[in-house]
């Protein structure tokens, strides 16, 4: 290779180092602040179902065992009775789980009044014809809809008609009488009884009632300032006090109205 002329006293280049690709580091990253999370703990609560409307999200089925226990599948969609743990001197209306294996997502199935559940694995709760539970199913269809009905009897409980409620069974609990007997999941009752009552728990955050009236509450806080500025002018107390009373009741806009005209006469006596 012919290097290029030097000539005394000429100072000699710096040679430029070729980068390494793989030996270079990587920038630091910048420290960034988590971003808020609402940790409000009425959206982890668990609260009953009071009619089919409110089903909705993750969901317990309790069943009206001896003792308080409900449906549960394991990774394999074998489902069985498991026993709650969690719940205030023995009510069953104060079920809470403490395994993701009582857990189920209830979905309104398009087009129906019914429902499907959704097991942890990612399996749906099946019931064939033989009124024999399992939880293997990888879609909804005939077999994994459910139709739920308001006990006449008891309010807050339910009765789970299978087949989407084509057929005339239900879901229902077989205690066996032996000591070492346990609770057996059934889906061929042909009439509605207690050992077909059911409670539905559900997460807080997911029930219509509580949520409309969450969103009502946030509605109708608003401070001083918010109000003057929608109102255009300074406000006393008796003012405010009667602007947000309308808020709640649903006569603001009148109000506000009121209260600019207020302002005027005072601006103008």
């Amino acid at each position: 290779m012919v290097k290029p002329l030097t000539f005394k006293g000429d100072k000699p280049k710096k040679q430029k180092r070729k980068r390494d690709p793989d030996s270079e580091k990587p920038p630091k990253a910048r420290k960034t602040e988590a971003p808020e999370t609402d940790d409000n703990p009425d959206d982890q609560s668990w609260v009953s179902a009071d009619a089919p409307t409110d089903i909705a999200g993750p969901i317990v089925l309790v069943l009206p065992s001896d003792q308080p226990t409900c449906i549960a599948s394991d990774a394999n969609g074998t489902v069985f009775a498991s026993i709650i743990e969690n719940l205030v001197e023995g009510d069953p209306s104060t079920a809470e789980p403490h395994d993701v294996r009582q857990v189920w997502i209830a979905t309104k199935v398009a087009g129906t009044e019914s429902f499907s559940f959704k097991g942890h694995h990612g399996k749906y709760l099946s019931c064939d014809n033989h009124g024999l539970f399992s939880a293997t199913a990888a879609a909804v269809g005939h077999y994994e809809s459910f139709l739920v009905i308001p006990s006449p009897d008891i309010p807050g409980t339910f009765s789970i008609q299978t087949h989407g409620g084509d057929t005339e069974t239900f879901l229902c609990v077989k205690e066996s009488v032996k000591a070492s007997g346990g609770v057996e999941i059934r889906g061929d009752a042909s009439a509605i009884s207690f050992e077909t009552t059911l409670r539905i728990r559900m997460q807080a955050r997911f029930k219509p009632k509580l949520r409309a009236d969450k969103e009502s509450k946030a509605y109708e806080k608003i401070s001083k300032k918010e109000l003057e500025a929608i109102v255009g002018r300074s406000l006393n107390d008796d003012e405010v006090r009667r602007l947000r009373r309308a808020r709640r009741e649903g006569y603001f806009h009148e109000e506000v109205l009121e209260a600019k005209i207020s302002g005027k006469h005072d601006k103008f006596a």
